[in-house]
């Protein structure tokens, strides 16, 4: 039998099938193998079985060993990666890492054995105890521990009584030591009892309608509040109640614990998490439990579709509109479509879930491509929340210099004097956003990245949210020499300073990037503020969504406009998404919901349609400027990216590739819509320069998009990166 390998090794020269014989009859189609690679040996996939290799049965090495006694890779697995290849050109060995916990793809991580001591069969305990010397009094204690016939962890009856004792009664036989494995379970505190939901009528209607329809995505666009999640947990069960496998997505880490208490408490152990966050132990062990089939439920963010599930019922991704689910970081992939394959591939539902659809995927619903449920009431029958617009010009003529109007200043003292909470949100953390000098208007920036740093009061320190180097403060202009510095702007930390100032009494929490570091760092944040040991949560974009606190009745949102002016096609959408999602966390029990929305802007479209809650409005006018100015869904944006810590040499690579690109585009300039070269604006980033030859290619145009990876992934030198982006969720 002849095996078909691809090695572990992510490089374009040996980016093929390698043929190696099979002397382990026990080699499955999946199964991770050690085989002879010229002087060395490395890990490999199998991929493939036949029977005849074309080549010389002497040119042909053996395989040395399997690793797995069960394939890591299930054969859906094994089209998967083929799929990835052929859309997004990588090499195979990259498209199967995906599949594996990395730590165990490098043999850094193994099954953790528990030792287990037991009574040996057939002894009469009393008797032996009566035997043993009378200064042997730890191994009677040990035997009369043991006596039921229960088996105890040695690493137990060590600390309660001592190691040589037990290794002195293993050795006369008189106890037996066993190993079994132990999982390492991640947040094991998130467990609960789960009370029985009465569906509302839009729910059930919901549900049928993924059912009945023909159609594989189902599109369910549900207000904030509207019970989407327990739709979610529904569909999850009709697919283990028919012995099959769920996956379902979010798009923050954050989000995960919440979820998975939900999870754990309807489907107790069936239920695992896969995300970064987790040790490498946790990781591997919820891998090996779906992979196993002892667990039917992955719920995690975006890696979490490469879950190791087989006969998969439903997936399910939540807030779908999230950029986060593009990977911008290789592999360059959109979450969505491994979704699709994944769904197809099963003959399962693919369930698409937000209260602010993204454009492209509400077309696609529009035009009948895709299943579309509405849900547009909120399950206690409430209405959403009451918006304010503070028009913060008008606060400054007024004298107001506070980060807070009047009317959230207001807001806030009636919500707190009412026993609720209030959450604050600020997408910028930090104290400041950038350092400027008065004198000559020098301003801070990172000696790595083309951007300025940003004031943090802990440690005192500039800080780049690029790359995270730090550096000390400066006492005077390194330009100019003048010590009038200024910090302009404010972030979450500077935030919270002045809420101590405005409400002495109140306690805050803050929840942003620099307070989650740790691996439970979002758990309790969140725990702490749903049990109300905070009153005031202020965060970043991790707050503004999936979260369901009762008690909250106040959003205030500083700087809602901020967004409106990033050089970014889809920065209307996004706005509109971030206003719509943090807002929808106000008023979800009994009282009443208020937000209010701090502007520059307060006659701005994108906000007028966010306060009154009109995503139809706000879809068919970002539709018609995406149509008339051919941008996506009614084109493709391709991006050509040149790294290198070497500027001649990403200039020279960004002329070559151009000179290549430009002979194409000037003989199908039909399938083009825009082609230029340019720099990145972010000029260097992480030690790196950047170019970037941008276009915009016609719909369908599938081989215009082909020719261009071909001509552009081979100018990757082991000093210059190049990369192509489809659709790229940032064009920074």
């Amino acid at each position: 039998m002849i095996a078909e390998v691809i090695v572990d090794i992510a490089h374009s020269d040996v980016d093929k099938i390698f043929d190696y014989d099979c002397l382990d009859k026990n080699v499955q189609v999946g199964s991770r193998v050690v085989v002879p690679f010229g002087s060395m040996k490395i890990e490999g996939v199998v991929i493939g079985l036949k029977d005849k290799s074309e080549f010389e049965s002497s040119r042909l090495k053996s395989i040395v060993r399997i690793i797995d006694e069960t394939p890591a890779i299930c054969e859906e697995g094994i089209a998967l990666m083929r799929f990835m290849c052929d859309k997004y050109h990588i090499p195979c060995a990259l498209a199967l890492r995906q599949f594996l916990p990395s730590e165990m793809r490098k043999g850094k991580v193994r099954v953790k054995l528990i030792r287990f001591a037991k009574i040996t069969d057939d002894i009469d305990v009393f008797e032996i105890i009566n035997s043993l010397p009378s200064n042997a009094k730890a191994q009677k204690a040990v035997l009369e521990y043991l006596s039921d016939g229960k088996m105890v962890k040695v690493a137990e009856l060590n600390k309660e009584f001592s190691p040589s004792a037990v290794n002195k009664l293993t050795e006369l036989g008189f106890i037996n030591i066993t190993e079994a494995r132990e999982n390492r379970s991640p947040y094991e505190e998130m467990t609960g009892s789960r009370k029985e939901v009465t569906l509302t009528d839009g729910q059930i209607a919901a549900i049928e309608s993924v059912n009945s329809t023909d159609k594989t995505v189902t599109l369910i666009h549900g207000v904030t509040g509207s019970g989407k999640t327990e739709v979610y947990l529904r569909l999850i069960k009709q697919a283990v109640d028919q012995s099959k496998t769920a996956i379902l997505l979010v798009p923050e880490i954050s989000l995960t614990p919440q979820m998975l208490t939900q999870l754990r408490a309807t489907f107790k152990d069936n239920a695992a998490i896969i995300h970064s966050g987790l040790s490498a132990g946790e990781r591997f062990d919820e891998w090996w439990r779906l992979r196993s089939g002892e667990a039917k439920i992955c719920i995690g963010a975006r890696s979490a579709i490469f879950a190791p599930l087989e006969n998969l019922g439903v997936i399910i991704i939540d807030e779908e509109h999230d950029g986060s689910y593009v990977s911008e970081s290789s592999p360059r992939y959109d979450t969505k479509d491994i979704a699709l394959f994944r769904a197809e591939y099963n003959g399962c539902k693919l369930v698409l879930g937000s209260a602010t659809p993204s454009v492209a995927t509400y077309k696609l619903a529009e035009d009948g491509e895709y299943n579309l449920v509405n849900m547009p009431n909120r399950i206690n029958k409430k209405p959403l929340p009451e918006m304010i617009i503070a028009d913060m010009r008008t606060e400054i003529r007024r004298g107001n210099n506070s980060p807070f109007s009047s009317a959230l200043q207001e807001e806030l003292q009636k919500c707190i004097e009412a026993g609720n909470q209030a959450i604050i949100f600020l997408n910028r953390r930090g104290y400041s956003r950038h350092i400027v000098c008065r004198e000559c208007g020098y301003v801070a920036k990172c000696e790595n990245c083309d951007v300025a740093l940003n004031y943090h009061v802990v440690g005192d320190v500039l800080k780049c949210h690029y790359c995270g180097a730090n550096y000390k403060l400066l006492p005077a202009c390194p330009d100019c020499g003048s010590i009038h510095i200024n910090y302009v702007g404010v972030g979450t930390q500077k935030i919270v300073e002045e809420l101590k100032k405005l409400l002495p009494t109140a306690r805050i929490l803050r929840m942003d990037n620099d307070t989650t570091r740790s691996k439970e760092g979002h758990f309790n944040i969140i725990s702490q503020f749903a049990e109300h040991k905070a009153d005031i949560l202020v965060g970043t974009q991790m707050i503004a969504k999936g979260h369901d606190f009762p008690a909250v009745t106040l959003v205030g949102v500083l700087d809602a406009d901020m967004s409106l002016f990033f050089s970014d096609f889809r920065s209307g959408e996004r706005t509109f998404q971030l206003l719509t999602q943090v807002a929808g966390r106000s008023g979800r029990a009994d009282q009443k919901g208020v937000v209010v929305l701090q502007t520059y802007q307060p006659d701005n479209a994108i906000l007028r349609y966010a306060t009154h809650y009109d995503y139809k409005g706000f879809y068919e006018r970002e539709n018609m400027l995406r149509k008339t100015t051919c941008y996506p869904p009614y084109a493709t944006i391709v991006r050509v990216m040149i790294e290198s810590e070497n500027d001649e040499l990403a200039l020279e690579a960004l002329r070559s590739i151009h000179e290549e690109l430009v002979v194409y585009y000037d003989k199908n300039r039909e399938k083009f819509l825009f082609y230029n070269k340019m720099k990145s604006p972010i000029k260097r980033l992480k030690n790196k320069y950047r170019y970037q030859v941008l276009m915009r290619v016609k719909q369908g145009a599938d081989d215009v998009i082909d020719k261009i990876y071909q001509i552009a992934l081979p100018k990757t030198t082991n000093k210059v990166l190049v990369y192509v982006e489809l659709n790229p969720s940032s064009l920074n």
